[in-house]
């Protein structure tokens, strides 16, 4: 963060209304600051580099594209950033898309004010407030289809790539996982991009969808 007492956010919606009655709700608490805003993922991305934001505050439908990949896009350009979501949508798929994209916290619209700016200020120090059932998915899934799998083409995680996806499903950054386990962020960023490989996925986002396809084939069987 800029300092101690301030939080610089950046809003995203692809909606003016909403942008400006969260600008009058937000600008009532002395330590959050407004530094930007932008209706698309294209343009969050844009306006993440130029502002340097400590916090953005995101819906996760935008006309361009998800909110998740915009998520992974900003984080992989301004990774001290925090990326909140305020959305209307709570699926699992969607959650867990979040989660793997590498999200700290996901709010519905329907919140108070007050836990609204409570949150902001929480994940700008640090914290991440996400679901934990759709925490435990993913690390299931990860432990279920990282250690073993049907399709003799894909390899299998190797125990340390397993505790960084897992870490990455639990809503912590590289930096995060490279301190907890004594690791460079370059050399988590490898594991990571070698465990995606094996798991045939190219972002985290991909692997939610995955995880829903394969989660949807169990449930459809007699």
């Amino acid at each position: 963060m800029s300092s101690p007492d301030l939080i610089r956010v950046l809003l995203v919606d692809d909606h003016v209304i909403v942008r400006e009655g969260l600008k009058m709700v937000l600008g009532r608490d002395t330590r959050i600051r407004i530094v930007g805003e932008a209706g698309t993922a294209q343009q969050a991305v844009s306006e993440a580099r130029r502002v340097n934001p400590d916090v953005v505050l995101m819906d996760i439908r935008l006309p361009d594209e998800t909110g998740v990949q915009a998520c992974s896009d900003i984080l992989d350009q301004c990774p001290q950033a925090r990326v909140l979501f305020l959305t209307s949508y709570v699926d699992d798929d969607t959650v867990l898309a979040a989660i793997l994209a590498g999200a700290h916290g996901y709010l519905v619209k329907e919140i108070g004010v007050e836990i609204l700016t409570e949150s902001i200020k929480r994940v700008a120090a640090g914290e991440s407030i996400l679901d934990p059932a759709a925490t435990q998915r993913v690390l299931a899934w990860v432990k279920t289809h990282g250690s073993a799998s049907p399709d003799p083409s894909r390899e299998a995680l190797s125990p340390q790539e397993q505790r960084i996806v897992a870490l990455v499903a639990e809503g912590k950054t590289n930096k995060e996982i490279a301190a907890e386990l004594g690791l460079s962020p370059k050399t988590v960023k490898n594991y990571l991009s070698n465990s995606y490989q094996k798991l045939q996925i190219t972002r985290r986002a991909q692997a939610a969808a995955l995880f829903a396809k394969q989660s949807a084939s169990k449930a459809n069987r007699p």
